[in-house]
């Protein structure tokens, strides 16, 4: 007989238990579907990529020489310490931080910003945390490699650039790109990823696209713990094409070195070919050391100096030759006395006017640094006459001034081929007005300002030198440039993968200089060194210099004394009669145009003959036995600068 206990009802429950696995069963196998079936092609993939990595193997940026093929810039090789950021969450990396500041000597508020940026950027992309990574770094990483997993160790090229920041403003600087800026068309539409390298400044910036070569991958399959186990592909990398540059090391060793010995160790100095617009040095001092930012810019030292650079008073990131402007003095009477002639305000016939001291204006005189009676314009020149030259501003008056600056390109800039170059200030109503609020019409005594380049002119000493390079070429105003060749890296053609290429310069702008009026001021220039001029101290017996010094005012007289002092200006070319070479140097804050800048200059063309004409030429009065005649010459004029 069956026993039946009416409190239970086993059959339900049997039942309700075949319905719960029948339930396990069909949702088991819905998710097997889904997995094996809909996205069994997403997670094969995903195991692929956790058994196999695509690692880049970064090229090395061209290298950069001299005019002569000396090594300016090279990349050697280097390893990063990247992080890639797949499956890892900010709570997970915050946890890293503490032991990878410690372990590898970064800022953590540099590990902190580096991952705020790579949240910017998809997760499969790595980013460097650390480069130059020594070999202590390294093994501390590989002796870690299954605490740290989303860390690994990438080789990279690393930019070298020459000690003691040497052609800083010309070279520039790399660093890697941001997340802002590969949203860039610029750089999206080329390829650039997250990790490359691009040029910041200076050549690195402007010919980045021939630098920069073409990156090439290795496949690898790793174990559970990250750990190569072989190589399955390999595609090698393309270095980047090599850039020949105008520079003459030896010219801008000489040119740096005369900025770091003046007494304020500020200033520029440009040396340019004024026949087709080469510049054989730019040199701006002080100056910085772009290894920073390709060494040393992920370490705390590295912060706290770049830190430093931005505030130091200095201003050694400034390029003063491209972007600073500053008053040009007296230089500013060689355009004046070119465009006089031209524009009829004086003649050869007749080229005298009255010194007198000075001129009055109204209830203002403004004085001439003598009494040089009625010079004619040769005598001017060679005096640096101002009250010859107010007077001849208001034969031109200003629209003859704007006319000047015009036919000439003053206000306009140079097209050199670096980042950043400002056009000049130069004199016009619009000009005052915005300058002066207070006063904004146009005197007479503001023609007289405007004609010794003071108070409503500011050129950068480019500008400044491709003018008078541009008056010394007999009206042919070439482009200054840098660049002479980019070719492929090795010199073996067929391992570019871009066609090389050579400057092209463009047509010169071109003004039609009266020979006997080109030929009127140049004889005044040359006098300025070879007769009882200006810089007569500077004069060379075998290779004649033409110049102007210039002592430019910053403040008022009477408070021009100290970090207010005069800037000293000298512009050139040589030989006179057919120039080689034209040099614009600049030391601010120092003085005379005659006692500074000239022998500053001077020391470039005694370089510059020395390996052109293979003689020794330093026979000036500063360096050897001078004659008294000469020597009490210059003393005697330096007053009238």
């Amino acid at each position: 007989m069956r026993y039946n206990d009416p409190t239970q009802n086993l059959t339900a429950r049997i039942r309700t238990i075949y319905v719960l696995i029948l339930v396990m069963f069909v949702v088991l196998g819905a998710r097997l579907y889904s997995l094996q079936i809909v996205r069994g092609d997403y997670y094969a993939e995903r195991a692929r990529h956790q058994r196999l990595r695509v690692l880049p193997l970064r090229a090395p940026r061209g290298a950069i020489l001299d005019r002569e093929g000396r090594l300016l810039v090279n990349s050697r090789p280097s390893y990063s310490i990247v992080l890639s950021r797949e499956e890892l969450s900010r709570d997970d990396f915050e946890k890293l931080v503490a032991p990878l500041s410690s372990g590898l000597a970064i800022d953590p508020d540099y590990l902190r910003e580096r991952y705020e940026e790579s949240r910017r950027l998809p997760a499969y992309e790595a980013i460097s945390l650390k480069d130059r990574a020594s070999p202590t770094d390294i093994a501390w990483l590989e002796a870690r490699a299954f605490q740290f997993p989303a860390l690994g160790i990438e080789e990279r090229p690393q930019r070298q650039y020459p000690s003691g920041g040497v052609l800083a403003h010309v070279l520039g600087y790399v660093s890697e790109i941001g997340p802002a800026q590969l949203e860039l068309p610029k750089y999206k539409e080329n390829g650039y990823r997250a990790g490359d390298t691009i040029g910041r400044e200076g050549l690195e910036a402007v010919y980045d696209g021939y630098l920069r070569g073409r990156d090439g991958s290795r496949t690898i399959i790793v174990d559970s713990l990250a750990r190569t186990q072989a190589e399955i592909e390999r595609v090698e990398p393309r270095a980047g094409q090599d850039l020949v540059t105008t520079i003459d090391l030896d010219l801008q060793l000489v040119a740096e070195a005369q900025l770091a010995n003046s007494p304020s160790q500020r200033g520029v100095i440009v040396v340019m070919n004024p026949n087709n617009g080469e510049l054989l040095a730019l040199a701006s001092y002080p100056t910085f050391d772009p290894n920073l930012f390709s060494q040393r810019i992920t370490t705390r030292e590295g912060r706290a100096e770049y830190a430093a650079l931005l505030r130091d008073p200095q201003t050694p990131l400034f390029n003063r030759a491209i972007r600073g402007r500053y008053p040009p003095g007296s230089t500013w009477k060689i355009p004046m006395a070119m465009a006089g002639l031209m524009q009829g305000a004086i003649t050869l016939e007749d080229s005298r006017l009255a010194c007198g001291g000075g001129i009055q204006i109204g209830n203002k005189f403004t004085r001439c640094m003598g009494n040089h009676g009625s010079p004619d314009l040769h005598t001017a020149i060679m005096k640096s006459c101002d009250g010859y030259f107010y007077r001849l501003g208001l034969r031109m008056e200003l629209e003859g001034i704007m006319r000047m600056v015009e036919d000439f390109g003053i206000n306009q800039r140079t097209g050199v081929d670096l980042p950043g170059e400002l056009r000049s200030w130069t004199p016009s109503r619009e000009f005052k007005a915005r300058f002066n609020p207070r006063d904004p019409d146009w005197r007479d005594i503001d023609t007289v300002y405007a004609s010794f380049g003071q108070v409503y002119d500011f050129v950068t000493p480019l500008a400044l030198l491709r003018t008078v390079s541009g008056i010394a070429a007999g009206g042919h105003f070439h482009t200054p440039h840098l660049l002479k060749e980019a070719r492929a890296a090795g010199f073996e053609e067929e391992d570019s993968f871009r066609p090389a290429r050579l400057y092209e310069d463009p047509a010169p702008k071109v003004v039609a200089l009266d020979a006997e009026q080109h030929e009127l001021v140049t004889r005044g220039m040359w006098s300025v060194v070879n007769g009882p001029g200006t810089a007569a101290r500077i004069r060379m017996e075998e290779f004649e210099i033409a110049g102007k010094t210039g002592t430019a005012q910053v403040v008022s007289l009477g408070k021009d004394t100290g970090k207010n002092k005069d800037h000293s200006w000298f512009v050139s070319y040589a030989p006179a009669g057919k120039p080689e070479i034209a040099v614009v140097a600049l030391i601010e804050n120092v003085g005379f145009g005659s006692r500074f800048a000239a022998p500053a200059a001077r020391a470039v063309y005694d370089a510059y003959y020395h390996k052109t004409r293979g003689g020794d030429s330093r026979n000036s009065p500063l360096e050897a036995g001078a004659s008294s005649k000469n020597q009490k010459g210059a003393e005697e004029v330096a007053k009238y600068e």
